[in-house]
């Protein structure tokens, strides 16, 4: 029994093309549904800066899951 692998080499390039949008499809419904429909948020990159020469970064993590909680 050939393996899914296998399967798709063996299609010709426009059905692999196929087999590609469906996986991805599939891919971003699951991420949809794990994270309930919203997208990653980066926009606290670089918010804690100003503490950088004040604490390591192990102590940052820490720090801010404290914060967090508070």
């Amino acid at each position: 029994m050939k393996t899914l692998e296998e399967k798709i080499r063996e299609l010709p390039p426009e059905l692999r093309q196929e087999v590609e949008d469906f996986v991805e499809f599939l891919w971003e419904k699951r991420m949809r549904r794990v994270w309930g429909g919203k997208k990653l948020r980066q926009d606290w990159a670089g918010a804690l800066s100003e503490y950088r020469k004040q604490y390591t970064s192990l102590e940052l993590q820490k720090k801010a899951l404290e914060w967090r909680e508070n």
